[in-house]
């Protein structure tokens, strides 16, 4: 007999305002799962930009889903750029960055498995964004 096949694992990114509260962070992520069909079990990590670092919110939503939280710098995030679906030039004002939920999460992915592609595009809620990606 064979064993069912492993669930896919996907990567969240986040993008937030200063002192976003984890559970409007948390509320964003379970609604964005539930209208996609997915599991928390599959959540293979979190991840955001490293001027997030502090955010208390992001690291109480991690160890919740006991998940591990990763932050990437402008830097490292610039090459995903190419596959962003939403580009925010002020954004990139405050972070360097043309995305932070998007790129974050494809980093992440590409990090786990390396390769990625985003398997849901950019979505917000109040002072949050959210994306999430699969390694290809």
């Amino acid at each position: 007999m064979r064993d069912a096949p492993a669930e896919p694992v996907f990567y969240a990114g986040f993008g937030c305002r200063k002192g976003c509260p984890v559970d409007a962070l948390e509320q964003l992520l379970r609604k964005t799962l539930a209208t996609h069909g997915l599991s928390v079990d599959q959540l293979g990590g979190l991840a955001s930009i490293d001027l997030k670092m502090d955010e208390p919110g992001l690291r109480t939503l991690a160890d919740r889903l006991g998940v591990p939280l990763m932050m990437f710098s402008a830097t490292h995030l610039h090459p995903f750029e190419p596959q962003l679906s939403h580009r925010s030039a002020i954004t990139y004002a405050h972070s360097g960055c043309w995305g932070v939920a998007e790129s974050a999460a494809l980093a992440l992915a590409a990090r786990a498995q390396g390769a990625s592609r985003l398997l849901v595009t950019r979505q917000v809620l109040g002072q949050a964004t959210l994306a999430l990606a699969l390694g290809r």
